[in-house]
């Protein structure tokens, strides 16, 4: 009996016609970018975080000019109308100034602040961590006893120390926050370069004759960039709280300029009257925007994980 050709047609392992094509035509596997967004897309609270994002910024910075206020000058005539008033839907604050307005130009200011002083603080707090991670020895151990220190005083006591020293405007206030908020992401983004500094690709660089700077920069930072984005999500709702905090301690921008905070802290003496309106609409834009930023930072961090990708 002859053994059949291998050349055959329809052997297995002979090549068919329009083979070729069809693995030409094969789609081609997705990027990491695009695996990412998969990720992200399938997580709803992180799709609903950043819609209720989208909102509040449409909310803060179209809806006055949708909605034109005057924030500066007072009417004690108009003062405490209730939500559904003539022109004023929210009603009014004590002052006389429009709620739905004063909601829009506080949260402009609770924003900007917020977003500037946790990037702020994740840039340096990144960087001081890669350091203090890199280079080890003797540089970890100082560097990071300075952050343990920093760490054992309570936030909110720094806080409040700082700005009653100085006078709290918008720049200050930023830097007043970031200077405490930079130290968890040192020590997380340091617990990160402990790891990637035994990687081959670094100690390869090292031979080359590769400096510590280029290490830092090119090798150690670019490696943890998925953790420095999810970081910087949960260090700008934290940001957005200690203005809060602050603005309702009194020890915020001063008036007529507003945030949330010192809305809930001007709102909070009328409560015995009833005057709930200067309450709810500013609590509830400080919880939504926090919770909205964490949603997006537990998606971010989903869709960074290598294993929910390959899934």
């Amino acid at each position: 009996m002859t053994a059949p050709s291998m050349d055959a047609p329809g052997h297995a392992g002979a090549a068919r016609p329009g083979d070729e094509d069809r693995a030409a035509a094969a789609p081609a596997a997705p990027g990491p970018l695009r695996r990412s967004l998969a990720v992200f897309a399938r997580g709803r609270l992180a799709l609903t975080g950043t819609v209720v994002l989208l909102a509040l910024l449409l909310f803060c910075y179209v809806g006055p000019l949708l909605h034109p206020t005057d924030q500066t000058h007072t009417d004690l005539s108009r003062a405490s109308l209730p939500p559904g008033s003539p022109g004023h839907l929210l009603g009014t604050t004590d002052l006389g100034y429009d709620m739905l307005g004063r909601l829009m130009y506080g949260g402009q200011t609770s924003l900007e602040v917020g977003l500037a002083a946790g990037l702020l603080a994740t840039l340096f707090g990144t960087v001081y961590g890669a350091v203090a991670g890199y280079f080890g020895g003797w540089v970890d151990a100082a560097m990071m006893r300075v952050t343990d220190a920093a760490l054992a005083i309570p936030a909110l006591f720094l806080l409040v120390v700082v700005a009653a020293i100085v006078t709290p405007g918008k720049p200050v206030l930023i830097l007043i926050i970031a200077s405490v908020a930079w130290l968890s992401p040192a020590r997380l983004i340091r617990g990160e370069a402990l790891a990637l500094r035994s990687r081959d690709y670094v100690h390869a660089m090292r031979l080359m004759g590769g400096g510590g700077g280029r290490a830092v920069f090119r090798h150690i930072l670019p490696g943890a960039v998925g953790t420095v984005i999810v970081n910087a999500t949960f260090q700008i709702a934290d940001a957005i709280l200690y203005v809060a905090y602050l603005s309702f301690l009194g020890l915020s921008i001063p008036p007529p300029a507003a945030d949330w905070g010192s809305m809930l802290s001007a709102g909070i003496t009328y409560t015995q009257v009833g005057h709930w309106w200067l309450i709810f609409p500013p609590g509830l834009a400080v919880v939504l925007v926090v919770a909205a930023f964490n949603f997006v930072g537990d998606g971010l961090r989903d869709a960074f994980d290598v294993r929910l990708q390959k899934s």
